[in-house]
């Protein structure tokens, strides 16, 4: 009774042989191309956001100054987005405060008492809403204290409902990932295998013939 070998028919760093025949520019290529590729179908299948902007403005009283304008609307900048100005801003927009909160945010500047109100969604009529009911809360809130701060808030521009999205397109984010897909095909090729050298085919020399050898022949 013979046994019978098992033959092992894959060999062991196959793949790392076929990738070191690879070219050096396939891993570059093929990271471009699988980039390119994920992030245009990022964009195509992400749904688009559009984004509206209000604005309101701090104009002080006859008992104020600019300056103190200029600060009060710092300060109405960063109440904004506080849950009693936002819990007003929910009966008007039609939304609750948690969207509110995720989708609106502001922005001031320290040249001019103005607060920019910005808010996203995936309609843009919402967008428009969104920002416009803000601001109104917003302007509602500070013209209670104005007896006592001296600053009337008033609306400078309302919000337009958007003709465009805000988000990436496709084509965007398909660059995107092409130049991502590129860096990590660039970093691929830095640590790829390199080829073995070849080295030339040496000449075997006989071993010398054992004493036992040569009396057997004499």
């Amino acid at each position: 009774m013979t046994d019978n070998p098992i033959r092992i028919t894959g060999r062991p760093g196959t793949a790392l042989a076929r990738a070191r025949t690879l070219p050096p520019w396939s891993l570059l290529a093929a990271g471009v191309l699988l980039g390119g590729a994920l992030g245009g179908a990022y964009g195509a299948l992400k749904t688009p956001e559009y984004t509206a902007t209000s604005y309101v403005i701090a104009v002080p009283t006859e008992q104020s100054d600019p300056a103190a304008a200029l600060g009060f609307a710092q300060a109405y900048g960063r109440v904004a987005t506080q849950l009693a100005v936002l819990g007003d801003a929910q009966v008007w927009a039609g939304v609750p405060v948690s969207t509110l909160r995720e989708s609106v945010r502001t922005a001031t500047s320290p040249d001019a008492p103005m607060v920019a109100v910005t808010a996203t969604s995936e309609r843009p009529d919402l967008a428009a809403d969104i920002a416009n009911a803000v601001s109104r809360s917003l302007t509602r809130h500070a013209n209670d204290t104005e007896d006592s701060t001296h600053v009337e808030l008033l609306q400078f521009s309302r919000a337009i409902k958007p003709t465009e999205a805000s988000s990436a397109s496709p084509a965007v984010t398909g660059l995107v990932g092409a130049s991502a897909g590129g860096l990590l095909g660039g970093l691929a090729l830095l640590v790829r295998p390199r080829r073995a050298p070849e080295t030339s085919p040496t000449a075997s020399v006989p071993g010398p013939a054992t004493a036992a050898d040569v009396h057997g022949q004499l």
